[in-house]
């Protein structure tokens, strides 16, 4: 009718338009906004206001950096939290028994947990550190879980729409009242798209950023202050977990870096036909809104049994050791919940941990695996220190800590893939070098941890499956893709200008060296020191005489020998060699 009529504006009444508050694209207003070509107009007619659209929450305001006053009120909060669960002497590690240890591991993840999102994530860091915290604070803080109540249907309309600028209704046909998660930093959705695709909704909290970014710069305050203490960096480096943490959660607060986490997750999947990542609508997304492909399949637990299942289990443990050792970036939360089975792959969800390893540590890693592998004590000791990139202390007793690794080795080496665990088998490598002053990096207890959630679900897709015979195959396919990268032509020319560039500075460096070409050649600057300088006179000398007595000596035997020489020559040879292999003798036994 309005198109008919050539209409510019079309006003309608909303009283029909409670459906809206249920997520559903079922009011006449909302298809004529929908369907017409002009201007529609939608004015609220209800006399109390009830029939009408949810309530936008107003948008938080940020201030940017946290004033002294926030700052302030914030400690005071966290002091009574404190005080409220009783976290005196809290890592105290004396012997009260483990009752005791337990209880105030549980308090201490309770204050974590009433905190808020930024402390929950810090409790999450310190449960991959086995160094600094006792046993029991380590597992009770690994069941850190987010305790919030679930947004409104209108605040989570609110914070759609302010992300896509338009209203819901005309990006989704429907969206799921009942979220499939809410945690401290988002809430996630299923919803149908206007074209019927069906995604999954990720919203972040409206309060989400205001609260993290002031308890950040708290944080970040009492790290600059713990920083200035030397005694405090000896035994934490205080300074080091919070810039980790802060780098963690603000990459957490934009969803943009976990779609940027999926596609380069992807990438890396590529030759694994049995795994993959949900897809992305990145037209749709913003760094509030994380809008991909809904996976429709089902726990990995409920993969059906068959050789597809099998494959998929070797390649997600091959997978896993091409992320950590080769491309250096890896899935930091692989837990059951975070894998779904769907056509025949496994579908790794939730990229928003991840972990990444440098070039240096994936060398030393493979360097420890292989080493393991191939029960190689003296040299896998070698490399855990290497990692340590510190000369061990002392009182450091070598032989202990490879007798230590040898037994760690011995009851590792046999086991099946259901008895061995790859996750606590670095963290035992990691309490080993602690009991002897070896510190490691606090990536790897983080890898192992992942490492250990990755293998337990292969474990559970295929128990028969061989972890080293899986990482053999990761080894070859390594060495395949190098050889093919080495005679790649292109590559071949790189590799030689290379090594010409470095072979013609080491060649323009030997000359300055010796003083044949341009710049300063090698200068020794013995100052005053005259020892020094009659030492190396007298060597001189000793040096000159051996010479000159080594070379009669063989002059005489040469003239001894041949048929023409002079009569006279051989014998005076003799003499002078003898005169100088006496004054040699002489000038040694004196000096000594």
């Amino acid at each position: 009718m309005a198109e008919e009529e050539r209409a510019d504006i079309v006003v309608v009444g909303n009283v029909t338009m409670s459906d809206r508050e249920q997520f559903l694209l079922a009011s006449v207003p909302n298809r004529v906004s929908h369907n017409a070509k002009c201007t529609v107009v939608i004015v609220n007619v209800a006399g109390d206001g009830s029939n009408g659209p949810p309530r936008r929450e107003p948008e938080p305001q940020l201030d940017g950096e946290p004033t002294e006053g926030q700052l302030l009120g914030r400690a005071a909060h966290i002091a009574h939290v404190v005080a409220k669960f009783g976290l005196g002497n809290l890592l105290d590690r004396g012997g009260d028994g483990d009752a005791a240890a337990s209880a105030r591991a549980r308090r201490f993840r309770e204050a974590l947990e009433e905190l808020g999102p930024t402390f929950g994530k810090l409790g999450q860091i310190l449960s991959t550190r086995p160094d600094l915290l006792p046993e029991p604070f380590v597992e009770e803080l690994s069941t850190l879980q987010d305790r919030v109540a679930p947004l409104t249907e209108a605040e989570v309309v609110a914070a759609m729409e302010r992300e896509l600028r338009v209203p819901w209704e005309d990006v989704f046909v429907s969206i799921e009242p009942e979220p499939m998660a809410a945690g401290t930093i988002a809430q996630v959705h299923r919803a149908v798209l206007a074209g019927g695709e069906r995604v999954v909704v990720k919203v972040r909290r409206p309060t989400a950023e205001a609260e993290i970014l002031h308890d950040l710069g708290l944080l970040e305050r009492f790290a600059a202050k713990a920083g200035e203490r030397a005694a405090f960096r000896q035994l934490v480096d205080v300074p080091a977990i919070i810039d980790h943490l802060s780098t963690s959660l603000r990459s957490e607060l934009d969803f943009r870096h976990e779609a940027a986490s999926i596609e380069r997750m992807r990438a890396g999947l590529e030759q694994f036909d049995r795994l993959d990542v949900p897809g992305v609508y990145d037209e749709l997304s913003t760094s509030a809104l994380l809008v991909m492909e809904e996976v429709q399949g089902v726990p990995i637990r409920e993969a059906p049994e068959g050789d597809a299942r099998r494959e998929a289990a070797r390649q997600l443990l091959e997978s896993y050791y091409q992320q950590v050792l080769t491309d250096g970036f890896f899935h930091a939360d692989p837990h059951p919940g975070n894998l779904m089975w769907w056509d025949g792959k496994i579908y790794l969800l939730d990229l928003g941990m991840t972990g990444e390893v440098e070039p240096e540590l994936r060398e030393a890693l493979l360097l420890l695996l292989l080493a393991f592998w191939q029960e190689d004590i003296p040299f896998l000791a070698d490399v855990m220190l290497a990692l340590s990139g510190e000369r061990p202390q002392p009182d450091f007793d070598a032989a202990a800590f490879q007798q230590e690794l040898g037994e760690l080795v011995s009851g590792y080496r046999h086991l099946s893939l259901q008895d061995l665990r790859l996750g606590p088998l670095l963290q035992q490598l990691t309490e080993i070098s602690v009991r002897h002053d070896v510190r490691l990096p606090a990536a790897l207890a983080l890898i192992g941890k992942a490492f250990g959630q990755m293998q337990l679900t292969a474990a559970e897709l295929d128990p028969s499956l061989d972890p080293f015979s899986a990482a053999g195959s990761f080894f070859l396919r390594r060495v395949a893709g190098q050889f093919r990268a080495a005679a790649n032509p292109r590559r071949l020319f790189y590799e030689a200008e290379k090594l010409r560039v470095r072979a013609t500075r080491v060649l323009e460096g030997a000359e300055r060296l010796v003083g044949t070409g341009p710049g300063a050649g090698l200068q020794v600057d013995l100052g005053s020191n005259n020892e020094l300088e009659r030492a190396i006179g007298h060597a001189g000398r000793r040096l000159a005489l051996a010479l000159v007595a080594a070379t009669a000596l063989v002059a005489t035997a040469v003239t001894a020998s041949a048929a023409h020489a002079a009569g006279w020559l051989t014998p005076t040879l003799a003499v002078v060699a003898a005169l100088l292999t006496a004054v040699l003798l002489v000038d040694v036994l004196r000096r000594r």
